[in-house]
């Protein structure tokens, strides 16, 4: 094996050379924004459980309750980011040895069934927070439909993001379980 076959590192002049391609966040989803603003929000809460706890020996209370919930929020609202790339956990080992007639019909099937899920959670979690009215987060006099609130945004924007994709998919004649090596950005 020649060590030297691999790209050059190393410089000529005993200096490590390395340059980044261009970041483009110009595609990024609106909810990963938002998914990136709560983690931000949750890694604060947890500093200062962190700092009120150990440094000032006298825990704030309500920064448990309020990861808790910002946790709940991080993985709601980022939960529609994995929907739009279509990279959730998937079985494409049948799609191996079936007809590509049947291939095709059972990736619509698992379009409309995750559209008809997601629209359904959207709907109970609706349900849900009009049947909790008034009713108040433990230690924080907040109203608790705000948590609600956001798991029920996150379930939208998972029902929407799965229409896009099954419009994709219907545009392209393919999914990602028919072809597992394509993406979504593949057009």
């Amino acid at each position: 094996m020649d060590i030297d076959a691999g790209p050059k590192v190393m410089g000529d002049d005993g200096e490590f050379h390395a340059t980044d391609e261009a970041v483009d966040l110009s595609n990024t989803p609106a909810e990963a924004w938002i998914a990136l603003g709560l983690f931000w929000a949750l890694a604060g809460v947890v500093f200062t459980q962190f700092f009120t706890r150990y440094a000032l020996n006298d825990s704030a209370a309500w920064t448990e309750e309020i990861a808790r919930y910002l946790l709940i929020g991080v993985v709601f609202v980022g939960a529609s980011i994995g929907v739009a790339k279509n990279n959730h956990i998937q079985v494409d080992l049948i799609y191996r040895y079936l007809p590509a007639s049947l291939c095709r019909a059972l990736a619509v099937a698992v379009d409309v069934a995750r559209i008809a899920f997601l629209a359904a959670m959207t709907f109970y979690t609706g349900q849900m927070m009009q049947k909790m009215g008034n009713y108040q987060m433990t230690i924080v006099d907040l109203p608790m439909n705000i948590v609600y609130g956001v798991v029920l945004f996150g379930f939208a924007a998972m029902t929407l993001r799965s229409v896009w994709v099954m419009k994709v998919h219907w545009q392209r004649g393919y999914c990602v379980l028919e072809r597992p090596e394509s993406t979504m950005s593949d057009r």
